[in-house]
């Protein structure tokens, strides 16, 4: 039809499709036309991950070039008509410099919204911090202390770009007032039931959320007056929490609702024009040449191995990954093992030289 040719011309023109993948869309048979699919709508949007820049986010999920295929996924979306979403966890080693940079490029690219929260360090994450990375989790996640001054301009940030939530969990993040927990607001539903207390801690599941609300001691949880009832929640501002107490009223001051309403259904911020400076600035890792295993290859060049060689067992490494899982290459799909495993190399061979 037109319309797909028109849309399939936008995907060539922008390299995100081959001239064989439009051949094989083109010739579709019938019974692939007649599969269910998700169409665009204003009451949905993809959400895609993303925690920093090329270098940043390929280091944290631990595979080089998913920035990159994370970043054509929301152009290719956008081509087809959907909304976009991101979702960004600061940690303590992040730049909050590098944060802005990144809201700039994806206004650029005019993704519709944006999530952003602070990283807590919950049961399951220091587990896997230690067994995974060989860190230490108070090396990696932030107190509230830490939360506050990374998150002091996060107003700014909202005024310039278009960050979903309310106005008062914002302000919360500043540092400007204190919010209770509402952790039942946002549940978790999984394959065990309706998870309790919260998205990030699990001390049981139940069958039913009105079950859940009615057996879970909810008094028990959360930071009252500056005190944790449970020592798992006393540097938590997580907006799955948080961010719903914005919404509800919780810890209520006069003008919360309005400066709510305001924030949700003014004007929105206008995208950021696209620039090369903006693109430079966003491709700062494996792009050009200084992904976070650009060492480990150099290590293992200087041993003998061509860069080729080098490239191919990372390549081989990452084959052997993928079809041990059953993992794509998609966002946030990276096995530690493949950085790990060459570092360890290049670790040996610095002990020889």
């Amino acid at each position: 039809s037109p319309e797909v040719e028109t849309k399939l011309k936008k995907l060539l023109d922008e390299g995100l499709i081959s001239g064989q993948d439009a051949e094989t869309i083109r010739k579709s048979d019938e019974a692939a036309r007649k599969k269910t699919v998700i169409r665009p709508t204003k009451w949905m949007y993809w959400n895609v991950h993303v925690d920093g820049l090329e270098f940043t986010h390929d280091l944290i999920v631990e595979r080089e070039g998913v920035f990159k295929e994370c970043v054509a996924a929301i152009r290719m979306a956008k081509i087809l008509g959907y909304q976009t979403a991101t979702n960004t966890t600061v940690y303590k080693e992040t730049d909050v410099q590098e944060i802005e940079d990144m809201f700039r490029f994806l206004s650029s690219l005019e993704v519709d919204a944006h999530t952003i929260s602070p990283g807590y360090e919950y049961d399951a994450a220091k587990k896997d911090m230690v067994k995974r990375l060989g860190k230490q989790p108070e090396d990696f996640f932030l107190t509230r202390k830490m939360t506050r001054e990374k998150f002091k301009d996060m107003e700014k940030w909202a005024d310039r770009f278009t960050i979903i939530g309310t106005r008062v969990y914002q302000e919360f993040l500043a540092g400007k007032r204190e919010l209770t927990c509402t952790a039942w607001a946002i549940p978790t539903y999984n394959i065990k039931g309706w998870k309790a207390p919260c998205y990030l801690m699990t001390d049981g599941h139940y069958n039913g959320y009105q079950e859940m609300l009615r057996e879970v001691n909810w008094e028990k949880y959360g930071v009252v007056d500056g005190v944790a009832r449970d020592p798992r929640c006393e540097n938590c501002m997580v907006h799955c929490g948080y961010d719903p107490s914005g919404a509800l009223g919780t810890n209520y001051q006069p003008g919360d609702n309005w400066k709510n309403l305001k924030y949700n259904f003014g004007a929105r911020p206008r995208p950021y024009p696209a620039a090369p400076q903006l693109f430079q600035r966003a491709f700062n890792g494996v792009s050009v040449g200084k992904g976070h295993l650009a060492p480990a290859r150099a290590a293992l060049k200087k041993a003998g191995l061509t860069q080729e060689g080098a490239d191919t067992e990372f390549y081989v490494q990452q084959m052997k990954t993928s079809a041990a899982t059953g993992a794509t290459s998609g966002c946030g799909t990276g096995d530690a093992s493949q950085r790990d495993e060459l570092m360890v190399k290049m670790a040996e061979l610095k002990k020889t030289e």
